[in-house]
């Protein structure tokens, strides 16, 4: 039976599950621990086995009727445990099976921040760095850090499993939702998901890595058809989610809206039952994304456990299913048995006594310097540091509006966002007053005009640049010591971005940074850009305007100190870009074909949110990001892993560690701070393997570390390990990783465009690395 969102709003609301709470069971059995699941499984009803997979349905506020399927009428006078959270298990009373509380997401944790209309008890959490600049961290530990503040708010808020982190590959720089995936690169990707996932995991709450897989656009993403070769999903797109997997076994994993190679990812046994947990031996958990797929049975039948966030007809669906054979009790029973090993690992389980208090402080605290340790310094012609009491004017509607992260469900309900204004002034610089007013009026009148949102998913409209008064900017010319430029952009779930406007400068952000770049160069000054975006933009055509540009992506609610850290010079910037800058949008690998088409004939049956049929073609295959540019010899802006810092550093030779023929290879290498100021250095592997028939990237990132902060002259040794599937290449005609003999470069990158130095193994015969069986089609 299959059902979509739009024929489910003309099903009559009949009868909910009957879920009998009051009969007594002769054998009093109950949910104590893993070994009491068979048991429990045993116990329960039909209508028990399938209220548990599905979930107790969403409750938006606000949201005209008929947009949202109707749930079981029975659900609909329980009260939520946490209100404005994403979504909620159904409770078994009489077998002590809890309810669990999902709550969105990836930059923390996304509840309502007021409860009953009481506006004197807020419930806010902390707004965290957007992945993107988590990645460019580099610096696992530190994301770990990350995860372990978040998973601690969630636990003190009552919350179960946080749907996050979202690590998807960000294919093409207009991707929506590109703030919320850590990058290009599906190594960097699933180490630093892993990360997270070990961190909130850590304090006894769930992680769900999403969305599985090949979600890498917002247009139509209900109703897409993902259209990519084996190789390129094997070695890019289920990549990191593998990696994650292996290294940080996240409790849950949430399968994606669209289609891949014509079958939505959570009806596909090939993608969660052979791929997810025959190869990658994964022990946890696949649930929906929110309304994804057609057919409830599929969905079971491919070990999709927990539709969420689940509807009435979902459930009536799977019960006739069962009775008719579509849906064997079995297959019915494992399902329901992942969920109860989900059920004994939750806070709710185990009754943890949350108190709605989460330390609030500590977690700003490590969002200030995670964020500065994360930015990446793009240019520097000695305009930073600028130590305080330095004179800077600030001009640029969102250095007094800073945006702390993206919108939709990777969205949070903060208590403050620290702006760039502010933190300067607390940091002892001397701003010019009269501009700080004049922007606060003019943020104040524009944002007022600004329309109301319109659908569930809602970015705002920019705020346009004032026009710039030249005289103004003369007289600031001449007194103050340098000029600050923020450029702003947000973005998020529901839609992509555009390339006219966004991904480009629009003309009033071109007209103010030309006028004050003329001023101040005329006076002598400096000029210095910041970047606060949600993704890549095109920086070629102006660049040569700013003396330095520095990339704060969106900072979290402390964004505006920790921009002022690293201005001041308190924090050297350590980042290293997680995604390409490119010269022109059409040097993009996937620009072709991105955000793909849709079909002829299509329709979104009256339902907006379902989209319409469409296609997109990974036509670029293995080239994505960086393994595009350098492979084509295409110029970029700024190359994968570049970044500036206020020191320097050299690097010894790398030498081979291992034996010949032994695996994995390790590399050592010692890296030395030459310059003047404490530092750290990101070590970056790449891998230039033997050219094949199929074809290769030119070289790809393989490992990376981080070394701590280097005093002036000071010398750390690290040691990096390759294995021999980091080495090999999908071989679509032999179903197998293969590691094809010949002569490996081991490079040494300050970044994917320039070798500092490399180490040559050759490997004498053919490994296969590994052989698998199934596609995913």
């Amino acid at each position: 039976m299959k059902y979509n969102i739009s024929q489910c709003l003309s099903i009559p609301v009949l009868l909910g599950i009957t879920v009998n709470t009051m009969a007594q069971d002769k054998n009093n059995i109950r949910l104590t621990d893993k070994q009491s699941i068979p048991r429990v499984v045993a116990a329960m009803t039909a209508e028990e086995k399938v209220s548990l997979v599905t979930g107790m349905g969403l409750r938006i506020e606000g949201l005209p009727p008929g947009i949202l399927p109707p749930g079981d009428p029975k659900d609909a006078n329980i009260p939520e445990k946490v209100p404005g959270a994403a979504g909620r298990t159904h409770a078994i009373p009489r077998l002590g099976i809890p309810s669990l509380t999902l709550s969105d997401g990836p930059a923390g944790v996304r509840i309502a921040p007021f409860r009953n209309n009481d506006t004197t008890r807020p419930y806010y959490a902390t707004g965290f760095p957007v992945a993107t600049l988590l990645a460019s961290s580099w610096d696992t530990a530190l994301v770990t850090q990350i995860g372990k503040a978040m998973g601690k708010e969630a636990l003190e808020y009552g919350i179960d499993v946080i749907l996050g982190p979202g690590m998807n590959i960000q294919r093409n720089p207009l991707g929506g939702r590109n703030f919320e995936y850590f990058s290009e690169d599906p190594l960097l990707t699933g180490h630093m998901a892993a990360a997270i996932v070990r961190g909130v995991q850590s304090m006894g709450v769930g992680a769900s890595i999403k969305h599985f897989a090949a979600n890498n656009q917002e247009f139509n993403r209900m109703q897409l058809n993902t259209i990519v070769s084996q190789r390129a999903l094997r070695e890019i797109y289920l990549r990191g989610f593998q990696l994650a997997v292996k290294y940080g076994q996240p409790w849950t994993v949430m399968s994606s809206y669209n289609k891949i190679n014509g079958v939505y990812t959570s009806e596909s046994p090939a993608l969660l039952k052979n791929i997810l947990r025959g190869e990658w031996k994964y022990k946890g958990i696949v649930m929906t994304d929110w309304f994804g797929g057609t057919d409830p049975v599929k969905q079971l039948n491919a070990y999709n456990n927990l539709l969420m966030p689940g509807f009435y007809a979902q459930s009536q669906a799977l019960l006739a299913a069962l009775k008719d054979g579509s849906l064997p009790a079995q297959t019915l029973d494992a399902n329901v048995a992942g969920i109860l090993q989900l059920a004994i690992q939750s806070p709710a389980f185990k009754k943890y006594k949350y108190t709605d208090k989460p330390d609030l402080t500590g977690s700003a605290a490590i969002v200030r310097r995670a964020a500065a340790e994360s930015m990446v310094l793009l240019k520097n012609d000695s305009a930073l540091p600028i130590a305080p009491p330095g004179k800077v004017a600030l001009f640029g509607v969102t250095s007094y509006k800073l945006i702390a992260g993206g919108t939709g469900s990777g969205d949070v309900n903060k208590a403050y966002v620290t702006d760039l204004d502010k933190a300067m002034l607390q940091g002892g610089y001397v701003l010019d007053a009269g501009l700080q007013t004049e922007y606060a009026r003019y943020i104040a009148e524009k944002t007022a005009q600004q329309p109301k949102p319109t659908g569930l998913f809602s970015t705002p409209p920019p705020i346009p640049e004032q026009q710039p008064d030249t005289d103004a900017i003369n007289r600031l010319a001449k007194y103050m010591d340098a000029a600050i430029i923020t450029i702003g952009r947000n973005a998020g779930e529901g839609s992509d971005r555009k390339v006219e406007d966004d991904f480009l400068l629009r003309e009033d952000e071109r007209t103010l940074l030309k006028a004050v770049s003329e001023a101040f160069h005329a006076n002598n000054k400096k000029v210095i850009v910041v970047l606060n975006i949600g993704g890549v933009i095109e920086t070629a055509s102006w660049r040569s305007l700013a003396d330095a540009i520095l990339l704060a992506w969106q900072p979290g609610q402390e964004g505006g100190s920790s921009i002022a850290d690293v201005i001041s010079g308190n924090v050297n910037p350590s980042g290293r870009l997680a995604a390409t800058f490119p010269m022109a949008y059409q040097d993009v690998p996937s620009a072709a074909d991105f955000p793909g088409k849709e079909l002829p004939g299509g329709s979104d049956n009256g339902n907006p949110l379902m989209g319409k049929p469409s296609e997109v073609r990974y036509a670029e295959d293995v080239y994505v990001g960086y393994r595009g540019y350098t492979t084509r010899n295409i110029a970029t802006a700024y190359p994968f892993g570049y970044g500036l810092s206020y020191t320097t550093f050299s690097y010894s030779r790398p030498r081979i560690a291992s034996a010949p023929g032994t695996y994995p290879v390790r590399i050592s290498v010692t890296v030395t701070n030459t310059g003047n100021r404490p530092g750290r250095e990101v070590v970056q592997l790449y891998v230039s393997a033997p050219a094949i028939a199929q074809g290769r990237p030119v070289r790809e990132l393989k490992a990376f570390a981080k070394t701590a902060i280097l005093p002036p002259g000071g010398k750390e040794t690290l040691q990096l390990s390759v294995n021999t599937q980091d080495l090999a290449w999908f071989d679509e005609a032999k179903m197998a990783w293969v590691v094809t003999p010949g002569n490996y470069k081991f490079e040494l990158g300050s970044n994917a465009a320039a070798v500092i130095s490399s180490a040559d193994l050759k490997i004498p015969k053919e490994i296969i690395a590994e052989k698998v069986s199934v596609s995913v089609k």
